[in-house]
């Protein structure tokens, strides 16, 4: 069964990864990161993105009642150089993880990327 590590080093594999996390959201919590960091420091830029995705999740506008369980599957943050995307990982027990992926937007492909990623997700949950 893939482990972080190799969720995360799938993730930096990716064309134009700068950095990837595997963060609980519930806690704000980087349960492992790879890359370098927006912000200089993986825990600040984890604590900082469970804000956004928090934000998100207890928003009645971007979840929907049709499905409670696991109302958003993922989050894109355009910047000028980059994007994040924030991946949902959607688990059998209760949980609140994320994958987030720091991209850079000139060498890397966004769709090609939200792929990869949900694929990752797929394999750490399902093994």
């Amino acid at each position: 069964m893939p482990g972080i590590d190799e969720c995360l080093a799938g993730a930096m594999s990716i064309a134009g990864a700068r950095s990837a996390s595997l963060v609980d959201w519930g806690s704000g919590l980087a349960l492992g990161s790879l890359g370098e960091c927006p912000t200089g420091d993986h825990e600040t830029a984890a604590a900082e993105t469970t804000d956004l995705v928090r934000a998100a999740v207890e928003s009645q506008t971007f979840t929907g009642a049709e499905d409670r369980r696991s109302p958003l599957q993922d989050v894109i943050v355009t910047a000028g150089r980059s994007y994040h995307l924030i991946f949902f990982i959607d688990t059998v027990f209760d949980s609140r993880l994320i994958l987030h992926l720091w991209l850079d937007r000139a060498q890397g492909n966004l769709a090609a990327a939200r792929y990869r990623l949900q694929a990752l997700a797929e394999e750490l949950v399902l093994g």
